[in-house]
């Protein structure tokens, strides 16, 4: 009966009155559906409506953990007007990084994924620790009270593009743009304009031309430090190996996982328990102001978000029954902070990043420098990709069958030069039910 109550977690689907009434409809109706009811009734009591949602977000001046946990040291707020780049891997040209040595920032890819976005959120809120998520569009809009939980908890949300093409820059600027543009639109709208103006390329595959067009629109890009490999390590123990390894190898850097995967979840816990023994410190990065979506694309997809959110039908009675990825659940993974008291640190410190704008028609092969706790900068040796590092950024996850029908020509326009591309929206037909 006990794994039975640990399998049946409302993580698979929102955790709001609206979810728990599609819930408990066809519950009712099975030979053991009082039991079920009070079962998810009892545990959904202990998390928030979605409606409240904002009520639990984690306090990011105090941490609850007995040990301190691995709180945020410090915050970036960045000021995107000029398009930046930040990250290692890419020829092109990139910042100077923000971070010093022994601080990294930490990155989720590919979600919202409930069954396990959700116990990532859990695990951060564990250390007292915030992170970025770069959510693709499809998935942003097939579950959507997820998406809304990283936000809640206090952390930053950016775009991963609609449908996560690997091939991006390898399209015409057009389409690229419309595909970058249209999940920026869906995570801003999903996540009800909580979005940074903060995108990552799929594949870490970017160029030039589409870094110019980002600029324009002042919207920021992060590639990555450090590569976890977890879209393709399955084992936990290895995955926790590799990222430490990695980590102390740069000692610290932007890092890459995905909140679609299991390993991932569950070495969690223990690579942000290493990170803090190492004497590693948590960076957030913030936005100055929240992404503007492209009008046309936000038409086109409020429709659908209507239709989708809250979650109706069968599936809603499912996502209820569905483990936490497979039979173990997050409380098999590790305990609970012990003691759970409240600090009395009065927040971290806050500096601001605003670089300007850059001629993007300009290689990136340059020294990369980065800035020292005394102020100083300091080179500091490129990473060599290894087994293809710059392709290897996920697995991916479609949303589903989606299926476009005829597309009409609209115009996106940067905000300050009043220069546009073309760009193509296709209407989509969401031809499966999605749960959150």
């Amino acid at each position: 009966m006990a794994d039975f109550q640990a399998n049946l977690t409302p993580t698979g689907c929102g955790a709001g009155t609206d979810g728990q009434q599609h819930l408990m409809q066809p519950l009712q109706r099975s030979k053991f559906g009082i039991l079920a009811v009070l079962a998810f009734a009892g545990l959904a009591t202990a998390l928030p409506a979605t409606a409240g949602a904002a009520g639990r977000e984690a306090d990011a001046l105090s941490c609850a953990a007995s040990d301190g946990g691995l709180e945020v040291s410090r915050v970036v707020e960045i000021d995107t007007s000029g398009g930046p780049l930040f990250g290692a891997i890419s020829t092109q040209v990139r910042e100077d990084s923000f971070l010093g040595p022994k601080e990294i920032v930490l990155t989720f890819d590919d979600g919202p994924m409930p069954w396990i976005t959700s116990s990532i959120l859990d695990t951060l809120d564990s250390f007292c620790t915030k992170a970025t998520f770069f959510a693709v569009g499809k998935m942003a809009v097939a579950y959507p009270s997820t998406l809304r939980k990283v936000v809640a908890r206090g952390h930053t949300l950016g775009g991963h593009t609609w449908s996560h093409p690997l091939n991006l820059k390898r399209l015409k600027l057009d389409k690229a743009m419309a595909e970058i543009e249209k999940g920026m639109a869906a995570v801003s709208l999903a996540s009800g304009g909580q979005a940074a103006p903060f995108f990552r390329f799929p594949g870490l595959s970017d160029n030039a031309a589409m870094l110019a067009a980002l600029q324009k629109r002042g919207i920021a890009t992060f590639t990555v430090d450090v590569v976890s490999d977890d879209s393709y390590i399955s084992n936990p123990a290895k995955l926790v190996a590799t990222t430490l390894s990695r980590v102390e190898a740069r000692k610290g850097g932007i890092l890459l996982f995905h909140d679609i995967k299991p390993a991932t979840a569950k070495a969690l816990p223990t690579i942000l328990s290493e990170l803090k023994r190492r004497g590693y410190k948590v960076v957030h990065m913030r936005a100055k102001a929240p992404v503007k979506p492209v009008d046309e694309f936000a038409a086109e997809l409020q429709p659908v978000l209507a239709k989708k959110d809250p979650p109706q039908g069968p599936a809603v009675a499912k996502a209820a029954m569905m483990p936490f990825f497979g039979t173990i659940g997050p409380q098999r993974i590790s305990a609970k902070p012990a003691a759970m008291e409240t600090s009395t640190l009065q927040g971290p410190v806050v500096d601001t990043v605003a670089p300007p704008p850059r001629d993007r028609s300009v290689s990136g092969k340059r020294t990369k420098r980065s800035t020292t706790s005394a102020g100083e900068s300091a080179p500091l040796p490129r990473p060599k990709p290894n087994r293809g590092a710059k392709d290897r950024e996920a697995d991916h996850v479609r949303a589903g069958a989606v299926e476009p029908a005829a597309g009409r020509a609209v115009t996106l326009r940067g905000f300050e030069t009043g220069e546009s591309w073309s760009a193509q929206v296709r209407r989509e037909r969401l031809n499966r039910t999605y749960f959150d």
